[in-house]
């Protein structure tokens, strides 16, 4: 995935600029955790989540990363249900190993 797979041309000027953001994090877990929940959610979201997510991203995206992955807890100002969501599209960050120096599957 290389960015956004959303047209911004059905959004308002605030949510463009989100979806912008979101895929413009700095670090390119982020860009793929947020911007994939922006791209998915954006349309849908109320004014208080959109206000939650334009908070959560003034964030450092290192702090946002820990969270995500559960390295660190998460604020209780950022426990939402919608970063709970935003949590649904972590992908999956460790590289699955292939070839002859991958451990054996256990059958």
């Amino acid at each position: 995935m290389t960015g956004t797979t959303r047209s911004s041309a059905d959004l308002d000027p605030r949510r463009r600029r989100i979806l912008v953001r979101a895929w413009r994090r700095g670090i390119r877990e982020m860009d793929l955790v947020i911007g994939g929940f922006a791209d998915a959610e954006i349309a849908h979201l109320n004014e208080t989540e959109l206000d939650e997510l334009e908070l959560l991203m003034a964030e450092e995206d290192a702090d946002i990363f820990r969270w995500v992955t559960g390295e660190q807890d998460v604020p209780d100002q950022f426990r939402t249900a919608l970063f709970e969501r935003m949590r649904g599209y972590v992908p999956d960050f460790e590289p699955k190993q292939t070839g002859p120096e991958a451990p054996a599957s256990r059958s």
